[in-house]
Formats: C-alpha cells, sequence, structure tokens
C-alpha cells in the first residue's frame, strides 16, 4: 500500500487508495456516537465527519463505511438520492446523517437492494430483540451505478457490536 490509514480522531480514520496517476479512492471509516450520547459529541462529530468530506476531492470515488448508531428507514421520497426503498425499521434521533447526506449528494446504499434483512441488519436491541440496520456503506449518489451489492456480515467474535 502506496499510504497508511490516517486517523482523524478516535472516531474517523480515512485511507486514499490510488487507482491511476490521477483517479483516487478514499474510504472513511466512521464510529459515530450511540443515540445516548450528548448532543454536542454527536454534533462535533458530524462536523468532523463534515470536514474530512470537505477535504475529499470532488473527482474522487467516495466510500464511507462503519457504524453510524443511526436508523434511517423513513419516507425515501423525502430523500431523493439519498435512500432507497429498502431500508429496515423507523427513524432514530441520529438523524444527523441524513442531513449530511444530502447535503454531500451522498447515497446510502444498504437501502437500495431488495434482500433479505438478515444482509442488512447488524444490530439487534437488547429488549426488543429487534433487528436494526445502523451500520452503512456510503458514496456518492453520481457513483451508485458501481455499487453491485451491499450485505452486513452479522456474528463477528469480539467484545462489540
Amino acid at each position: 500500500m502506496p499510504a497508511l490509514p490516517v486517523g482523524i480522531n478516535e472516531r474517523l480514520m480515512k485511507l486514499r487508495i490510488p487507482l491511476s496517476r490521477i483517479r483516487h479512492l478514499p474510504i472513511i471509516s466512521a464510529y459515530a456516537p450511540t443515540l445516548t450520547s450528548p448532543d454536542d459529541v454527536k454534533e462535533k462529530f458530524y462536523e468532523q465527519f463534515d470536514q474530512v468530506i470537505r477535504s475529499t476531492p470532488p473527482s474522487d470515488t467516495l466510500v464511507t463505511v462503519g457504524d453510524f448508531n443511526a436508523r434511517v428507514r423513513g419516507d425515501y421520497s423525502s430523500w431523493k438520492g439519498v435512500l432507497g426503498r429498502h431500508g429496515v425499521g423507523k427513524v432514530n434521533g441520529n438523524g444527523l446523517l441524513l442531513s449530511k447526506c444530502t447535503e454531500h449528494s451522498l447515497c446510502i446504499t444498504n437501502t437500495l437492494l431488495r434482500m433479505a434483512d438478515k444482509y442488512k441488519t447488524t444490530w439487534m436491541h437488547p429488549r426488543s430483540r429487534h433487528w436494526h440496520m445502523i451500520d452503512f456503506v456510503i458514496v456518492r449518489q453520481r457513483d451508485i451505478k458501481d455499487v453491485r451489492v451491499t450485505r452486513a456480515m452479522t456474528g463477528a467474535e469480539g467484545w462489540t457490536n
């Protein structure tokens, strides 16, 4: 690898892979604050996320992956280009993600394709035992044509979700 990942902070990391002499594939890895985190912590995360996206050249094919701790299914017609028809569950209070995606013309690819929920959900609520989609792959809307499938892989062995 010509470059190592760059840690922006404890919640954001960026790796920029050269595809050619003039084209790059930046991959942003994100771990957003949980729903119960204070609002100022969430706002700071999304301000930093915004800065990372703005610092990425518009010509690059941007891919963002991570645990955004946000449920985004809602009226997909209100979020045209950001959400597809195939989300899971309901929107929660971590909805800043939808606003940032709209602002930067990004699309949450997990909601585009029809497939079984088990291939989209990654977290089960401990009380309700309902599965939720909180981990996303996000690309620029103009790059949707390059996305063939987005599937979640649950069941990783470890001490965290």
